[in-house]
């Protein structure tokens, strides 16, 4: 993988942590196709022992994606990543190239995280022993089916009736779901693999389900485009996070900030998003997510929703 991606300068890591605590934060849609958000992601601080979440959309050139895991995993223990819709783009590393496309592209950025010792959706899951657990840390692929639709809307005229009020996806250009005869069908494959290992977690066990699309409908609020729903997840896993004991559940995607609660579960969007949609004067660090050991407050608000 080495020979086909371009390798890139990383800083080294610094030796003073940011604290001496360990926890697990989350972030997600780094977007690094902006410059500004490349050069915050170099000034983070290093954070010892602590474990990092990544939740998708990092990237859509190898180049960056190799940015993010190279400098992350120098300032954090343990790096755990799941895909976003832009790091599957099938975009060319150069003018002119071919591109990575589907299911190879998808098994080339699981080959690159590894190479950077990332865990990724192919991995065993891993525990968490730290303040707050034990607690399985479960990263999944399971794209979207275009279910998070109004039931009076056929598949087949849901891309229509999102335009209608000008919702429209460039992943209906460039996320390529080959060799799977849709993107619907990717996703029913992922959500039955998936499945079948969630359930091999031991009975009672809390976990952390991490997903780069919300893993409910009544999750997504955009009011700027409330037709974009269909881009959004599948109606599949509305209740995985009682089936499969979530303590937290983490995404992003919608570039919408904000905890919800669910029967008793925390549902984390994480995202960074584009330069305009956070504040450049305070780095990214501050929109890191903690999301074990829990804080009092939150411990407050789960026990009042148990």
């Amino acid at each position: 993988m080495g020979e086909v991606f371009p390798k890139c300068t990383i800083p080294s890591r610094n030796e003073t942590p940011i604290s001496n605590r360990m926890t697990i934060k989350a972030i997600s849609d780094l977007h690094l196709a902006s410059a500004a958000n490349r050069d915050a992601l170099l000034e983070l601080p290093d954070f010892g022992d602590d474990w990092l979440i990544v939740a998708g959309d990092v990237a859509e050139r190898f180049e960056h994606m190799q940015l993010a895991f190279a400098t992350l995993t120098r300032k954090f223990a343990k790096v755990f990543w799941v895909p976003g819709n832009h790091d599957l783009w099938a975009i060319p590393e150069e003018r002119g190239a071919p591109a990575l496309a589907g299911e190879e592209r998808y098994q080339a950025l699981v080959q690159c995280a590894r190479d950077h010792g990332i865990v990724t959706p192919e991995d065993p899951y891993e525990t968490w022993t730290g303040p707050g657990g034990p607690t399985v840390v479960a990263p999944l692929f399971l794209l979207y089916d275009y279910s998070f639709r109004p039931d009076h809307v056929s598949r087949d005229e849901v891309v229509a009736w999102a335009r209608e009020e000008g919702a429209v996806c460039a992943d209906e250009m460039f996320l390529n779901h080959a060799p799977f005869e849709s993107r619907d069908h990717w996703c029913e494959r992922r959500c039955e693999e998936t499945e079948r290992r969630l359930s091999e977690i031991p009975d009672g066990m809390p976990t952390i389900l991490i997903n780069h699309f919300p893993m409910r409908s009544d999750l997504i609020h955009i009011p700027r485009a409330p037709r974009f729903t269909p881009w959004c997840g599948t109606r599949r896993t509305e209740d995985w996070h009682i089936r499969f004991n979530a303590r937290v559940v983490i995404s992003g995607h919608l570039h919408t900030r904000r905890t919800d609660w669910r029967d008793g579960t925390r549902f984390e969007e994480v995202s960074l998003g584009y330069p305009r949609q956070w504040d450049q004067n305070l780095g990214i660090a501050p929109y890191l997510r903690d999301i074990l050991p829990e804080a009092e407050t939150v411990q407050e608000a789960a026990s009042s929703r148990r």
